[in-house]
């Protein structure tokens, strides 16, 4: 099956390290210096595809859906990967034809962790309109490459996401504005903390902006992690 893929940034060449072994992959990236010389299409060609995956930011998806809105197939299948669900398929659905069915992903990895293996990773969906059959081939087929699939709403992923992620990279962020670095001496807390450093400092401003302003259930989520902390040091100083 030929699957047309929009983006090939960090994510888009780990999608296409893994995908492009199993299907006729084709790709649209409007930056020259990140496309594929052997992959590389034009964007209608890519819309053109049965299937169309887009990794873009989260923040270029509206532009992206005006631009390709009209160049899909009817029946063909429509996914992104964005790290946050309701703003994103609010807008494929509100944007794209009716006749275009939607699926919403989350893979809960990156080119960092799942760069040997997908093995035990896991990977969030959010079915919108996509036809039972396809669906289920969907996920047998990451099912099959190792991955653990979590069905769930895209209200109640952008909840847990907001505790998760969003949190993960607030303190990845924040030592990052520290200054933290390998000390001689440490402990396995510091060395763990320093992990999150790493994988943090390897993904975008763009992204961390993106999943600030777009998930709903971002501010609130914030808010909770500051008191919480502002209650730890009031407590250390009236001890």
């Amino acid at each position: 099956m030929k699957i047309g893929l929009i983006g090939r940034g960090r994510l888009g060449k780990l999608i296409e390290h893994y995908l492009g072994q199993d299907s006729d992959l084709i790709i649209y990236e409007k930056e020259p210096s990140q496309a594929s010389p052997k992959r590389q299409a034009s964007l209608a060609e890519v819309c053109q595809c049965k299937i169309v995956i887009a990794a873009v930011p989260i923040s270029a998806l509206e532009n992206l859906l005006h631009e390709i809105k009209d160049l899909l197939l009817p029946d063909s299948l429509f996914i992104d990967v964005c790290s946050v669900k309701e703003t994103p398929l609010n807008l494929m659905t509100s944007i794209l034809p009716s006749t275009v069915q939607l699926l919403g992903t989350h893979p809960m990895f990156g080119p960092d962790s799942a760069a040997k293996t997908l093995f035990g990773s896991k990977i969030v969906l959010c079915p919108v309109r996509v036809a039972p059959d396809l669906y289920q081939n969907i996920k047998a087929y990451l099912e099959t490459h190792g991955l653990k699939t979590i069905e769930v709403t895209p209200k109640e992923h952008d909840r847990q996401i907001s505790s998760s992620l969003l949190i993960t990279h607030l303190i990845g962020r924040t030592l990052m504005e520290f200054k933290a670095t390998p000390l001689e001496i440490d402990t396995k807390g510091y060395r763990r903390l320093l992990k999150i450093l790493e994988v943090v400092e390897n993904d975008s401003w763009q992204l961390f902006v993106d999943m600030n302003r777009l998930n709903p259930q971002a501010e609130e989520t914030k808010n909770r992690f500051i008191n919480s902390l502002e209650v730890v040091l009031q407590k250390l100083k009236d001890s």
